[in-house]
């Protein structure tokens, strides 16, 4: 990929599909559709939630979370209270489950976040929350079939564990053969530059930060050979 498609700047590298209706990268759709259809014999309706997003639109979480006028949660889900909450912190809390503008893999059209509209509820509110995955939650059998089936189809999980990172986030699987090569490519010096070229909340501290955040939320993730 090249800069502009690896900060989400361009979708010269992304497909959009209408059934279901989902943007992204080709080859790593190709791959969620077959293993679509395989969840499918087994009654689950494997759905693609969230999948390529661009700058402008990873822009716009982070200043409206960096502004108060999204919330944000503990590790636990629970809402927390920005009252009084340095810069400092209140950037890292972000980063616990909103990626940087310019270093979201959701730029590089290999990410899905996924569910099961099988087990849809009537008039249930999706909340991407690791309770929805565990045992009794909505997508329970679904993450278990994901487990067991989704390395076949070239998919893991970069945060299948809190590594002092990013939170867990068990929905968001990744295409490695296609995200692997665009984190190495993904390099600190262009995310600088990304940063400062942009209208973001917190600049001045997150710039401050960038070597950390770096090292800390971009390349600390979970390797597809230690997704078990």
């Amino acid at each position: 990929m090249n800069e502009q498609e690896l900060t989400g700047k361009t979708r010269s590298h992304i497909r959009q599909f209408e059934s279901p209706r989902f943007a992204a990268h080709e080859a790593a759709a190709a791959a969620f559709l077959k293993m679509k259809q395989s969840a499918a014999d087994e009654g689950i309706e494997l759905h693609p939630f969230s999948a390529f997003r661009d700058f402008e639109a990873q822009l716009k979480i982070w200043n409206l979370k960096f502004t108060g006028k999204r919330p944000l949660y503990a590790i636990d889900g629970q809402e927390l209270d920005i009252n009084g909450m340095s810069p400092e912190s209140l950037v890292k809390h972000i980063l616990n489950w909103s990626a940087l503008p310019g270093g979201s893999r959701h730029h590089w059209g290999t990410e899905i976040d996924v569910i099961d509209t099988a087990a849809l509820p009537d008039d249930y509110q999706v909340q991407l929350l690791p309770k929805e995955t565990e045992e009794g939650g909505v997508f329970h059998k679904l993450h278990r079939w994901l487990d067991r089936n989704m390395e076949q189809f070239g998919f893991f999980r970069p945060y299948a564990r809190y590594q002092n990172g990013i939170y867990p986030e068990p929905w968001h699987i990744s295409y490695a053969a296609v995200s692997q090569p665009a984190l190495s490519s993904l390099s600190l010096e262009l995310l600088d530059k990304t940063i400062a070229d942009c209208s973001i909340s917190g600049q001045k501290i997150i710039q401050t930060l960038l070597p950390e955040i770096y090292r800390d939320y971009i390349l600390n993730i979970v390797p597809p050979e230690f997704n078990l």
